[in-house]
């Protein structure tokens, strides 16, 4: 099995070149089949032109689907790797169809990028289907033990045994049981995870685990986080990582402000349609306003008045603000099939033109509930060292009921990690969420915030 593992990555790098390979090969045929004929003798190509027009393809095809994660067969379920891919393939045939109208210098027949779609459709799930057979009977789910400190595993225990196809938790153990009995069970298994363990004790096991080899997953702590944003240092010869600990510095400010203005102002243009059929829609169900307006926090605690399509009936918060809830029956059928699509966040894309938002950032809580939650987690303010964004890390990576732990953890690592080219990758992340039901799932019917009742 170890011998196996070193193959694991070539494994996935060749099953991901055959696939790009194939794709590229089916859009040459439609290049030189349909597309080259139509263009007038002058307008045609040479050789090295026609193979730069498919290797471009290529390129964009990959930046696409690498984007999406559809390149991750080894490590997404198969309907993820589809989404990722089929994502990845409608983005990049739009702008190859562009480019070449853009070398005809007219706009030409999209029916043959139309069958082109619908052909690498087709091809990428049967293959996707048989690499993910292959990988998994060559790599079956590793057997992992989870070491616990204080607190109960379960729940994470729970969220790892969802992809059984990957994972096989087949013991707990505590990390108070000492050290010596400790490691003798760990050599018993394939993996380990550290789950919310006191430092010392996290690191002694760390280093115990490195020295034997074995793959090790930790839950990080939110100072773990903070210090995957430092600055490595070497004015010394002892290392040092500095910690600025004061969110995005005021270049990073900047290039974010003009990318919201530019993006807000292009998404109000293409979007307007849109806008007005959920406004019609919203007004001719029940004859009620169509926004919704609740005031909200940004960055530095700095209220704002949050606007979104109004999805709930008119008097749903007649007993106060609240989460929406499984199966709530306060959602109107237009605002179901506005939340499942997340076409109720839409009108914020005015609140990023006014500077109260940003594209990507922590979503913005109720103060009231920013509180609750900070009386559980104090550090849950930590959030608002940047704007409030109408996407971002948690809603890409997480769920609408995902802990405030949790969500703090990924709101932290997006303020940490922050640059122009994860705020765009965000952004594309979010066309695929809003195909995936369970990030739209609301809180139980007995919660009132996302705390989960112990």
């Amino acid at each position: 099995m170890r011998r196996r593992e070193r193959y694991k990555h070539l494994l996935n790098l060749c099953a991901d070149a055959v696939l790009l390979l194939m794709e590229a090969a089916m859009f040459a045929i439609v290049w030189y089949q349909l597309y080259v004929p139509s263009f007038p003798p002058e307008d045609q190509f040479w050789r090295r032109g026609n193979w730069a027009v498919i290797g471009i393809y290529a390129i964009v095809l990959f930046f696409f689907t690498r984007t999406f994660g559809g390149y991750r067969i080894g490590y997404l379920r198969i309907t993820d790797i589809w989404l990722s891919q089929t994502l990845g393939l409608l983005f990049a045939n739009v702008i190859e169809y562009f480019q070449i109208c853009m070398i005809a210098n007219d706009y030409v027949n999209v029916t043959p990028i139309l069958v082109l779609t619908a052909g690498e459709i087709a091809v990428i799930l049967p293959f996707v289907f048989a690499v993910r057979y292959f990988y998994v009977r060559l790599y079956p789910p590793r057997k992992m033990i989870v070491i616990y400190g204080e607190h109960s595993p379960d729940e994470l225990i729970s969220k790892i045994n969802s992809r059984r196809d990957k994972y096989d938790v087949c013991a707990a153990a505590s990390a108070f049981m000492g050290y010596e009995a400790l490691y003798t069970r760990i050599l018993e298994y394939e993996a380990v995870v550290l789950c919310d363990l006191p430092t010392g004790i996290r690191n002694k096991i760390l280093k115990f685990c490195y020295d034997q080899n074995k793959r090790t997953y930790v839950t990080p702590k939110i100072s773990d986080i903070i210090v995957t944003g430092t600055e490595k240092i070497h004015l010394f010869d002892t290392p040092l990582m500095l910690c600025r600990n004061q969110g995005l510095t005021i270049e990073q400010r900047f290039i974010k402000r003009a990318m919201d203005i530019l993006f807000s102002l292009a998404a109000i243009l293409i979007s307007s349609p849109v806008l007005i059929v959920i406004a019609l829609a919203i007004k001719l169900y029940d004859r009620g306003p169509v926004f919704y307006t609740q005031e909200r926090l940004t960055r530095d605690r700095e209220p704002f008045q949050i606007i979104k399509f109004r999805s709930t009936k008119v008097d749903s918060e007649e007993q106060g603000a609240q989460l929406a809830k499984k199966g709530d029956d306060r959602i109107t059928p237009v605002g179901k099939l506005i939340r499942r699509t997340h076409l109720d966040e839409l009108p914020q894309i005015f609140n990023i033109l006014k500077g109260e938002m940003s594209f990507v950032g922590p979503r913005p809580e109720r103060q009231a509930i920013a509180e609750k939650y900070e009386e559980v987690v104090p550090e849950f303010r930590f959030r608002l060292k940047v704007k409030a964004g109408l996407t971002g890390y948690a809603q890409v990576y997480g769920k609408y009921n995902t802990t405030p732990y949790d969500k703090l953890k990924l709101d932290l690592t997006y303020i940490e990690n922050y640059s122009a080219w994860l705020d765009l990758k965000l952004m594309l992340m979010t066309v695929k969420v809003m195909f995936q039901k369970e990030n739209t799932e609301g809180v139980d019917e007995t919660q009132v915030t996302a705390i989960k009742k112990g």
